[in-house]
């Protein structure tokens, strides 16, 4: 009935009315725990903001965040101790894969829609941190990349920082160094050089507060020297840190680009194909 009737609206060129019918039955759905018809009318809610070319502001991003807040959020089980427990484990995996699957198509619809009418080149910051936050605590197989990729999009490195840490409490060995390289290079890449020392210092203070181990590392080592080197403006010593930690570099594939894309922000280096880069694909990562 709501995509019926919004259909109709839209058509007629009644956006208005035709987000407020789609608004209130994603919102209806969603608290009956109807997820995939929820899912459904909040990307129907998106798709009416574009086709009506409505404008990224408070109000409209206030809409899409009350849907995103009725999108469930249900802990998976993890103490198992006999065949029902693993078919009540892999039931649940299956419905968390479908309320990330239904919140994120929403959510990397409103990025895109938010990026065409009004909010920064790389989408609104709001909306990012909402799809990081949803990722990394309903994910059923975590993906650490792509959750870090919207938080550096995102205005809250605060939040960021913590959950690297909370990752950290939970990771395998090796992957802990990764996750804060990671962050460090993803926002160092988009020119961001204030969270990126930012993230180094807050996850060394929470760590320390929350006596955790951040083993030391040639990876964590070539970050903080990297920090140093784009407050120098000194681009031979930054080419020399890449040729000596080069191993270091290569465990993750992604780390070179995003070191081409740091020259190129920091020291004027063009790269050899101007189509690469984190801005060129940022809807690859999404």
């Amino acid at each position: 009935m709501y995509k019926s009737i919004s259909a109709r609206y839209v058509a007629a060129q009644r956006y208005s009315e035709a987000l407020d019918l789609l608004h209130a039955g994603a919102c209806l759905q969603l608290k009956n725990n109807q997820l995939t018809c929820g899912a459904e009318l909040a990307v129907s809610f998106v798709e009416a903001l574009v086709k009506g070319k409505v404008a990224y502001d408070n109000e409209n991003l206030d809409r899409v965040r009350k849907i995103y807040e009725l999108f469930p959020q249900i802990p998976v089980p993890h103490n198992l101790e006999d065949d029902d427990d693993l078919h009540e484990l892999t039931e649940a995996l299956g419905a968390a894969k479908l309320r990330v699957e239904g919140c994120s198509s929403f959510l990397k619809a409103a990025i895109k829609w938010s990026i065409e009418f009004g909010a920064p080149k790389t989408g609104s910051p709001e909306l990012h941190v909402m799809l990081a936050e949803y990722l990394y605590s309903e994910s059923p197989e975590l993906d650490m990349a792509r959750v870090s990729f919207h938080f550096v999009r995102g205005n809250n490195p605060e939040k960021f920082a913590s959950t690297i840490v909370n990752f950290m409490g939970k990771c395998y060995p090796g992957e802990d160094d990764l996750a804060v390289a990671r962050a460090i290079l993803m926002y160092l890449s988009l020119g961001n050089m204030k969270d990126a020392n930012y993230i180094m210092d807050e996850v060394k203070k929470q760590v320390e507060n929350k006596q955790l181990q951040l083993q030391p590392s040639d990876l964590i080592q070539f970050v903080f020297y990297v920090l140093q080197t784009l407050e120098r403006d000194a681009l031979p010593l930054f080419n020399m840190l890449r040729a000596n930690y080069k191993a270091s570099i290569e465990r993750e594939p992604a780390f070179n680009e995003m070191l081409d894309d740091i020259a190129e922000k920091f020291f004027g280096v063009k790269r050899r194909n101007p189509m690469q880069g984190i801005f060129g694909d940022i809807f690859k990562m999404m």
